[in-house]
């Protein structure tokens, strides 16, 4: 079969980018659009802030949605996924300065060395687990898994009893704390849901279960963006990426920064039922286009 020439494919490339200029598309070299890169940055701060799972959404809405994003490099999803943590995590700690400045004040060896303990299991699980988990549970289908499992965790938590204060918390507690946190490696558990579950189970009122929430996954949020960043520095940004991860990570602090007050909604909800039932509905959403895809080959 003859190769083309130069000029056919220089030819087919001006076709491309001429198709693309009258369907009003904004993709980069690298193929991230920024379109859908702010969308999914907006998307990320209201999912990061309720127990429905951000890493799940960001995976599931495009390939629900037959986004390029979704055939991506890896590399380049996770990379950008880091990228919207960062952006998140930067407008929690701008939005909730106060009760962060009021946690550093109060530090002192007990929580200081609960902040450790509730740390200590979802670091270990990152350094053993992290690829083998994003090779194989990164799936649409492991995803709803992990969607399925979470809401039935948050209905079995949801019904126990409270009557402790998160001045009560101690060293087995904060080891139950992170055990939740590493479990939320997995896409579509959610990293919120699964402490909230915890500290539940473990008889916290649920107000009190969601200080504890945060306050033990702002520490891990920003230490995770923080060394996956250093590796992204390091391996660099493919050519023309710069500005859909840029236009991502503003979408991510503005929408983080604007849905905060969700923080409120889900101490004042009380019940995790809602929740469950939405990640249960997307599931059941997700199941159902994966068998129609795999019949449709």
């Amino acid at each position: 079969m003859p190769r083309p020439d130069s000029a056919q494919l220089v030819s087919e490339f001006r076709v491309r980018r001429r198709r693309q200029a009258r369907a009003g598309g904004s993709e980069t070299a690298s193929g991230l659009d920024v379109i859908h890169a702010v969308a999914l940055g907006a998307l990320h701060g209201p999912a990061e802030l309720l127990p429905i799972s951000s890493s799940g959404h960001v995976a599931l809405v495009p390939w629900l949605l037959d986004w390029p994003y979704a055939r991506l490099d890896p590399e380049l999803r996770k990379a950008f996924e880091v990228a919207l943590h960062a952006g998140t995590a930067a407008a929690l700690v701008v939005a909730l300065r106060d009760e962060v400045a009021d946690a550093v004040l109060e530090l002192d060896g007990r929580r200081g060395a609960l902040i450790l303990l509730s740390s200590l299991p979802p670091a270990a699980c990152a350094l053993l687990l992290e690829r083998p988990i994003e090779r194989r549970l990164g799936t649409p289908a492991t995803i709803a898994a992990g969607l399925l499992v979470g809401s039935a965790a948050m209905l079995m938590a949801d019904g126990a009893p409270q009557d402790r204060g998160r001045e009560e918390a101690g060293p087995r507690d904060a080891l139950w704390l992170g055990i939740a946190q590493a479990t939320a490696l997995m896409p579509g558990v959610s990293r919120n849901g699964a402490t909230l579950v915890a500290a539940r189970l473990r008889r916290f009122r649920r107000e009190d279960a969601n200080v504890l929430s945060r306050h033990v996954a702002l520490p891990i949020i920003l230490a995770a963006t923080a060394l996956k960043g250093k590796r992204l520095a390091r391996r660099g940004l493919p050519p023309g990426a710069g500005i859909a991860f840029a236009a991502g990570v503003a979408a991510s602090f503005a929408s983080t920064l604007a849905s905060t007050w969700l923080i409120r909604q889900v101490e004042r909800d009380r019940s995790l039922l809602p929740y469950a039932a939405y990640r249960t509905a997307l599931a059941g959403v997700v199941l159902v286009r994966a068998v129609r895809k795999n019949r449709g080959r």
